[in-house]
This record gives C-alpha cells, sequence and structure tokens, in this order.
C-alpha cells in the first residue's frame, strides 16, 4: 500500500519567529487520522528565524532527532551538554525520565531542520544526548544508514525499532519494505516520482509491506524512516 502526504496535507502554523509544517498532530494541530507512523510520533519541518529558538522546556519518554537543512543549531541541556550542527548533521537525544533543553538559531540566517520524535520501547530510561557530523559524501549517491535501534548498525542507536536513512541523489534507486514493516519518506529537497506518484519538496510518501522505486527528477535530499508495522 502506498499513500501519499500532499503538501496541502501538512499543518502549516506560523508563529513568526518560527514557520513549521506538522506532518502529525502536535501543539496546535490535532487530527486523530494524522497521530503518528508505527513508532514516529512527530515531524516536524521547521524554520527558525535569526537570533531566535526554543527556549528551556523539559521533555519525557521521548526519542527526539534533529536533523539540519541549512543553517546551524545551537543546543543547551540540563546534562551540560552545549553543542552545535550544520547541514547534513544530527542530534540525538533520549529524553527518558525526563530532561530540560533549549534550541537555538544564534546566527544570522534562517535556520531549516526537521524536528523527528520517536516512542521508545519502554519508559523511565537515563537520558542520554550526542550529536553526529557526519561528512556530506557519506550520502550522495548512496543510502546512508544514520540511525537504528542498540541490535541496529548505525552509528546513532536509539531505544526504539526504527532505521533512519538519508539520501542526496540524482540516481534511481529501490527500497524493499519487508513483510511486517512499514516506511514513511519525506522529500527534504528536490522533487522525486516513487512508483509513478510524484513527490515534491516537503511532500512524503507512506508505504507499507511494498517495494518502492525511487526516480529523482533533480537532485534530492530524502529521508526515509523503516520500522516495524503498527497503527
Amino acid at each position: 500500500m502506498l499513500k501519499k502526504i500532499p503538501i496541502d496535507g501538512l499543518f502549516n502554523d506560523n508563529h513568526g519567529w518560527l514557520n513549521t509544517f506538522h506532518h502529525f498532530s502536535f501543539n496546535r494541530y490535532y487530527n486523530p487520522e494524522r497521530m503518528g507512523f508505527g513508532k514516529v510520533r512527530v515531524i516536524n519541518n521547521d524554520y527558525i528565524a535569526p537570533k531566535t529558538g526554543f527556549e528551556t522546556h523539559p521533555h519525557k519518554n521521548m526519542e527526539i532527532i534533529t536533523y539540519v537543512i541549512g543553517g546551524k543549531l545551537t543546543h543547551k541541556d540540563s546534562m551540560g551538554n552545549i553543542g552545535t550542527i550544520g547541514r547534513g548533521e544530527v542530534q540525538y537525544m533520549s529524553a527518558g525520565t525526563g530532561v530540560y533543553h533549549s534550541e537555538h538559531n544564534l546566527h544570522d540566517e534562517t535556520l531549516h531542520l526537521y524536528q523527528i520524535w520517536i516512542l521508545p520501547e519502554e519508559n523511565g530510561l537515563k537520558p542520554n544526548y550526542g550529536e553526529s557530523h557526519f561528512k556530506w559524501e557519506e550520502r550522495v549517491d548512496k543510502l546512508f544508514h544514520m540511525v537504528s535501534s542498540p541490535k541496529g548498525n548505525a552509528p546513532i542507536k536509539i531505544y526504539s525499532d526504527v532505521n533512519i536513512y538519508s539520501t542526496y541523489t540524482d540516481k534511481e534507486f529501490e527500497f524493499q519494505v519487508k513483510k511486517g514493516r512499514q516506511l514513511y519518506l519525506v522529500v527534504m529537497e528536490g522533487a522525486v516520482e516513487v512508483s509513478d506518484i510524484t513527490l515534491n519538496e516537503a511532500e512524503s510518501l507512506e508505504s507499507v509491506e511494498e517495494i518502492i522505486y525511487i526516480k529523482p527528477k533533480t537532485k534530492s535530499h530524502l529521508i526515509l524512516f523503516e520500522m516495524e508495522k503498527g497503527e
């Protein structure tokens, strides 16, 4: 089964300093038919104005991944971590029993990122933070496996059976969604055809137990979430 989520299927919430597009119910957006996809609870496409950001706030029992498209993101948290990531780099945080953090754009250009929340396999885990300054070339014309469960082989490990891949390519490729598994694909930049379905920038596709054939229409930047089949 393939299902396209067009750009007008996202919820746009513009706060001035933050212009965000929600794939699933979040904050002021509630849609009982869009509560998440498997273990993926939140995917927000965020544009953060210069010299602004999210002030210190708490999280608990959530795996949080941030992928930067453009600009720089500066993180601080109650565990004592301070760090900055840029294009193609990733920060990850297991909120576990509870953590406070802030996320800011301290620079003069708009920060563009994808904020991702994933449900953990269990609650009450010890909080953890890390950041990966991946080389851009690691995803050029290849499928780069960035995130996996502790049983997987990706450089970032989270407490959930979700695999996250990125690629920047104009080459055709296929992705096999195996039995009992499902996939959520987002076009972060560019445009592609997926099994004769056109996806433009910011649009996405759900696939359940089906091979998909991806044909970029231009050099395209994609992120893919593969996980156990679920509601």
